[in-house]
C-alpha cells in the first residue's frame, strides 16, 4: 500500500475513532426510538450483520476533502439501555487502489496504522488481542482493546476489512463493566 493510501486509511480511522470518543456519551442520552433490529451492510454486502433490538441509528457526518476523508460515510448505532455504541464507516481506498477480498498486505498496513493512531489519540489505550478471520471469503482483522473514552473505561473491538476500491471499519464500544454483553454482541455481529 502506498504512503498516500496509508495516510487516507489513517485519516478514515482517525475520523471513526474521533467520532467514537465523542459518541460514547451519546449512548446514554435519549435519542430516537430504537428500531426492532438494525441491518448493516458494507462493502457491497460482503460484510453484513443485523444488530439486536434496542439500537437506534444516526448518520455520521460525511467526510470532507479538507481533512482527507472525502467519500467517507457511516452510521452510529447506539443502545441507551446498555450504553453500547457501534460505528460502521466506509471509504474509498485512495488513488483507485484495488485490494483483494482477503488482502493481507492491506490488512497488515491498516492494523498497524490503526494501532499507532489509537496509541496517539488515547493515552491509556491498551491492545488486548488481535485476530485474523475470514467471513464469507472476506478477510477481516479484529483488534480488541481498552481505553478511557467518554469519561469512563471502555471495551473496544474494531473490525477492519477491504474489498475492491473500498474499505470498512466497524468499532464496537461498551462499558468496561459489561464484558459479557460486549462478547455476546461481538459474537452476534460475527455470526458465531
Amino acid at each position: 500500500m502506498s504512503f498516500s493510501g496509508r495516510k487516507s486509511l489513517l485519516l478514515l480511522l482517525l475520523t471513526v475513532v474521533s467520532l467514537s470518543i465523542l459518541s460514547v456519551n451519546a449512548a446514554s442520552r435519549p435519542g430516537s426510538q430504537p428500531a426492532n433490529t438494525e441491518k448493516v451492510s458494507m462493502l457491497d454486502g460482503k460484510l453484513s450483520f443485523t444488530l439486536p433490538k434496542g439500537f437506534s441509528a444516526s448518520a455520521l457526518p460525511a467526510g470532507s476533502e479538507a481533512d482527507g476523508t472525502a467519500g467517507a460515510s457511516g452510521t452510529l448505532y447506539s443502545n441507551a439501555t446498555t450504553r453500547t455504541v457501534v460505528i460502521a464507516a466506509q471509504n474509498s481506498i485512495p488513488n483507485g487502489t484495488q485490494v483483494k477480498d482477503n488482502d493481507s498486505a492491506f490488512l497488515d498496513a491498516a492494523v498497524s496504522g490503526f494501532l499507532s493512531q489509537q496509541a496517539a489519540a488515547l493515552p491509556d489505550f491498551s491492545k488486548q488481542s488481535e485476530k485474523s478471520m475470514t467471513l464469507k471469503g472476506l478477510g477481516v482483522r479484529q483488534i480488541d482493546s481498552t481505553a478511557t473514552q467518554g469519561g469512563g473505561q471502555t471495551l473496544n473491538s474494531t473490525l477492519i476489512a477491504g474489498s475492491g476500491t473500498r474499505m470498512a471499519v466497524i468499532q464496537v464500544i461498551s462499558r468496561a463493566a459489561d464484558k459479557a454483553g460486549h462478547a455476546a454482541l461481538m459474537k452476534h455481529i460475527l455470526g458465531q
